[in-house]
């Protein structure tokens, strides 16, 4: 059993990297990638206990960015990551940026709708990450007593076109391509039905993508259906790129309903998506250790 999407709380999963690989070693995974939102902070922690409690398991250095996209949320996966070029830590530094600017507007129309201050540095302290986003805030206002779950938060307030939902300003896509490549990594289209581009529409998009670089297609997630992920990896194939498929896992408490080691339709995922998907892309020799994430 693989993995090629996660989220630990160096982002905004609710386990720390190092308690993040303990877990996909207790899951007994044979491969397992990190891909925080639009960070590597966690990945030599991550890197370093993978090592050291299950060397026979391959970890794979990723990182997950948001995307500027006129519809719906296009983030983009880089799997292998060997290191963090400038480009990528370009990158980085503008997204986080971006959150931050987008966490305080987020914070001020909250104020408004509840009442309710919510200090960022406080959040950032709490939950242990500079990446604060909006599951923070609905767990935040889950504790509070202002809803009863976090998803309660999402479904009244901060979900897309809720009143205290801001939009992300986005990476340049040929920008983070180059800074995903520069750091040895691979490009992968993450989740490709949050684009909102309905299945009939979007074959001549992904071959777009696929001209300006990207090569890989997340087909399979908790978001699609089987069928809809047959679909996609049916285009994936047609322009010659390589198939993903991973959880989204983010823990306990945080989208509660992905499961580390499973895909769409609650499939557990296949050594395929390694063994001939990503493992060739990645030139067939991988090893984590060679890597700057790894740490003795």
């Amino acid at each position: 059993m693989i993995d090629l999407h996660s989220h630990s709380a160096a982002s905004d999963g609710a386990r720390s990297p190092a308690d993040s690989a303990r877990y996909a070693i207790e899951k007994k995974l044979r491969v397992w990638a990190l891909t925080d939102h639009d960070t590597v902070d966690g990945l030599r922690e991550a890197a370093s206990t993978c090592a050291a409690e299950c060397p026979g398991m391959v970890f794979v250095p990723g990182i997950e960015l948001n995307i500027a996209w006129p519809s719906g949320e296009f983030h983009l996966l880089g799997l292998g990551l060997k290191r963090c070029s400038e480009e990528l830590r370009a990158s980085i530094d503008y997204l986080a940026s971006d959150r931050r600017e987008r966490n305080g507007r987020m914070a001020d129309l909250i104020e408004k709708a509840v009442g309710v201050k919510f200090d960022l540095d406080e959040m950032e302290a709490k939950f242990r990450t500079r990446q604060i986003g909006r599951p923070h805030f609905a767990r935040m206002m889950a504790e509070r007593g202002l809803v009863k779950r976090p998803q309660e938060a999402f479904d009244r307030y901060l979900g897309s076109g809720r009143p205290c939902y801001v939009g992300h300003a986005g990476e340049d896509l040929d920008t983070a391509v180059a800074a995903i490549k520069s750091s040895g990594g691979i490009p992968v289209i993450a989740h490709p039905k949050s684009l909102y581009i309905s299945l009939n529409k979007i074959e001549p998009v992904i071959e777009d993508i696929h001209r300006r670089g990207v090569m890989g297609l997340e087909a399979y997630h908790p978001c699609v259906r089987i069928n809809e992920g047959a679909r996609l990896e049916e285009i994936a194939r047609k322009f010659g790129m390589f198939v993903t498929a991973g959880s989204d896992f983010h823990g306990k408490g945080v989208r509660a309903d992905r499961h580390l080691g499973f895909t769409a339709g609650d499939l557990m995922i296949k050594d395929r998506f390694w063994d001939e998907e990503l493992l060739p892309a990645l030139g067939g020799d991988f090893d984590y250790r060679l890597t700057e994430f790894f740490e003795k």
